[in-house]
């Protein structure tokens, strides 16, 4: 691979980050809109409800680009865009669940637990221990994370809305470690991903029946503007921009990289969090008040950048990289 290519796909999931960020307040929003409509009805639901219709969306509206292109799926794609589904489909439907019993940083920050499984994994599969550089990047996102979600050990604990998160971080885990597969290496990003899209609906939808308080429940939860609206954001930014970046360019760098890439995330999250809360109570019957600046942000934002550029760096290089 050209270091050309190299550097063009780290960019590129450089901006896939805040594509994905934007879905944690975009995320936070819908659901206050979603209890104010139907108060009764349970987190599982909604989140179910969330995957079916925003990943169905998403592989309807690429559907045509394939027929355009008189292209077909082969066998191995279907297989790999059914694999990426079962976990990526897990792992929202048990971050989304999770963030209605935790806070919004938390869960950004124990989703970030994929960083420390992936090289975990690879040195199990690989049985030689990670680089001192993947080391050192890989204690600096933790650090920066913990600072970011102002995390105390002290007073920390692990309920239903922490240990689902955890639970999701490794489905995620998997869904990275997926995308590296060899075995997937001739698969194309667009029939995979549209295999991947459909198959996440597919499989939302015996959730959604077992949690569903009625049919009309799933219409109430989409009958005003802002939740149509906010759907429309996570359809179009959070996922068919974020994650055909995420298919198309990831097989470019390793695992490892790519996890440490991820953890960008919730810095973006974090500054999304100064105005965008404000701009959705703003426009609906939501009080959402925003995250303030502070010194934590800085200096969380900062370390966790630091490790992303310190990954790029020829320094403490070994000849073989995980």
């Amino acid at each position: 691979m050209s270091a050309e290519r190299r550097s063009r796909a780290i960019a590129m999931l450089f901006l896939a980050t805040p594509c994905w960020a934007i879905s944690f307040p975009v995320m936070k929003a819908l659901a206050l809109e979603q209890q104010n409509l139907l108060p009764a009805a349970g987190t599982w639901f909604f989140s179910a409800l969330g995957v079916t219709i925003r990943f169905g969306s998403a592989g309807l509206l690429l559907l045509p680009v394939l027929f355009f292109l008189r292209q077909s799926f082969s066998r191995r794609e279907m297989e790999q865009g059914i694999v990426l589904a079962l976990f990526g489909g897990a792992g929202i439907i048990f971050q989304m669940d999770g963030l209605a019993y935790t806070a919004a940083s938390t869960s950004a920050f124990l989703t970030q637990a994929y960083c420390v499984f992936i090289p975990c994994w690879v040195v199990l599969m690989n049985r030689r221990r990670p680089s001192l550089k993947v080391i050192l990047c890989v204690s600096l996102v933790l650090i920066g994370t913990a600072v970011l979600a102002d995390i105390n050990l002290y007073s920390f604990k692990l309920g239903r809305g922490e240990l689902e998160t955890l639970v999701a971080s490794l489905f995620f885990t998997a869904q990275i470690l997926t995308l590296e597969s060899p075995r997937y290496v001739e698969s194309r990003p667009l029939q995979f991903s549209i295999a991947m899209f459909l198959a996440m609906a597919l499989f939302s939808l015996p959730l959604l029946w077992a949690t569903a308080p009625n049919a009309a429940a799933c219409v109430r939860a989409y009958s005003t503007p802002a939740a149509c609206g906010y759907m429309a954001l996570l359809v179009t930014v959070c996922t068919l921009a974020g994650y055909m970046i995420m298919n198309r360019w990831q097989r470019s760098v390793t695992a490892t990289e790519a996890g440490l890439i991820y953890c960008l995330e919730p810095v973006f999250a974090s500054v999304f969090a100064l105005f965008m809360p404000a701009l959705f109570s703003a426009s609906t019957s939501i009080h959402y008040p925003n995250e303030q600046l502070t010194a934590r942000l800085l200096l969380g934002g900062a370390i966790v950048t630091a490790a992303n550029i310190l990954l790029q760096m020829p320094w403490l290089e070994t000849k073989r990289r995980i």
